[in-house]
């Protein structure tokens, strides 16, 4: 782990970090950052207009991630969300079947073609979240990952979209992940904002 002196420098890596996020689509092919965020944000607007639904997965910080997110994405956008955190559920499934079936099977229940799942992990290799991947990708849904560490992790190659943190320490893969996510709601709030009000201009609240 880098020794960090003090604030700026710490800052100063994060910001770096996230504008270095390389973002890939499905056949591995790199995408600039701002297009990699346009596609998937058309993905989270995708499915509110029909039956659709969106997933979040993660584990850990990354499972408090997903839990803003849902709760920013039902409260500002009305975009009908999940996630699968639920203690009761989580543990009888962990104790009964083993933890790396505690996203996988909500995902077998619940998941339909032209739902979205935004799995999160910083290392892209938990067995839990690759088998929901698998799961979710089996059902026909879109599917937008985060990951960080190692760039080969097996996560980024599952993604409709992936986005990719080049660091190998937990606290700065989570602040670039959830730092994304926080401006995929806002730019979609504005979006759908400037879609429900003509001349407003889509940059602004």
């Amino acid at each position: 782990m880098p020794i960090f002196d003090n604030a700026t420098s710490y800052l100063q890596t994060l910001a770096e970090l996230s504008l270095g996020t390389k973002v890939t689509d499905r056949t591995g092919a790199l995408i600039s950052l701002d297009n990699g965020t346009d596609r998937a944000i058309q993905l989270m607007l995708g499915t509110s207009t029909g039956s659709g639904k969106l997933m979040a997965i993660g584990n850990g910080g990354s499972a408090a991630i997903a839990s803003h997110m849902q709760n920013d994405v039902c409260k500002a956008l009305g975009i009908r969300s999940l996630v699968f955190n639920e203690q009761p559920l989580l543990t009888a499934l962990a104790n009964d079947d083993g933890y790396e079936t505690v996203f996988e099977t909500p995902i077998k229940l619940w998941a339909e073609p032209g739902d979205l799942l935004v799995a999160i992990s910083s290392s892209g290799q938990s067995e839990n979240i690759l088998r929901a991947v698998k799961a979710a990708n089996e059902r026909s849904c879109e599917v937008v990952t985060f990951s960080g560490f190692d760039e080969d992790n097996p996560l980024r190659n599952l993604g409709t979209v992936n986005f990719h943190v080049d660091s190998s320490v937990y606290g700065l893969v989570e602040n670039v992940h959830g730092a994304i996510l926080h401006f995929m709601t806002d730019r979609a709030i504005q979006i759908i904002q400037s879609q429900t009000k003509p001349g407003t201009d889509s940059r602004t609240k």
